[in-house]
């Protein structure tokens, strides 16, 4: 049976990407590792992707290969050159980045792209994933996370979609929504512009699902 490690950086993103993996791939085996310290860390301490950094992600992606995991995906969107790493030591199994397979999908639908976060280091990070050529717009969901971690989801959602709104207004063809954890809203954001929405749940399991049969 294959198994897949989902590592994850935030406590939000652990639902929406094991809710996607039992609709979509439900023969596969997950096993969740979770630090959500990362984040935090990331977002106070403001020392960016140091050394240290890139050191507790080795040793995730280490702990999860020793389990006999066979596949990675990592669900933390403000943390690509940690996890570039990880993925060149290990050429012998498919490793994800969080974003890879959303941004594959969305640059083949074209037009200006609506990104928005709920973290607001993913705005820096995430932009230079894109495609060149790839026009760009970006918003944050100010207090979305926050939202969130109150338990009020609704407020979550109207935060994303009226980020939406605004991205549309300015032109934007597509919606995609960077954090895991914003998959919920993607039925609100659709409903509201009649735009396609593209989540990172959704694009990641099918990608990482075709590498590993090859």
């Amino acid at each position: 049976m294959t198994r897949i490690a989902l590592i994850h950086a935030l406590a939000h993103s652990v639902e929406p990407i094991n809710a996607e993996m039992a609709r979509s791939w439900p023969e596969a085996t997950c096993m969740n590792l979770l630090d959500d310290s990362l984040s935090a860390d990331l977002a106070r301490e403001g020392r960016g992707l140091d050394a240290a950094m890139h050191r507790r992600f080795e040793a995730l992606a280490a702990y999860a290969e020793s389990t006999g995991a066979q596949g990675i995906l990592f669900t933390c969107s403000a943390f690509d050159p940690c996890i570039e790493a990880v993925t060149a030591r290990r050429p012998h199994m498919p490793v994800l980045k969080p974003n890879e397979a959303m941004i594959a999908d969305v640059a083949r639908v074209g037009g200006p792209v609506g990104l928005i976060a709920s973290f607001g280091p993913t705005l820096e990070s995430m932009p230079p994933e894109f495609p060149p050529g790839v026009q760009l717009h970006m918003a944050l969901a100010d207090g979305a996370m926050q939202a969130l971690d109150r338990g009020d989801g609704a407020d979550h959602d109207a935060r994303v979609v009226a980020m939406a709104r605004r991205l549309q207004a300015q032109g934007c063809h597509v919606i995609a929504l960077a954090q895991f954890s914003m998959a919920r809203a993607a039925g609100a954001v659709a409903s509201a512009t009649g735009l396609p929405v593209f989540t990172t749940p959704g694009s990641a399991v099918g990608l990482l699902r075709r590498r590993l049969a090859g």
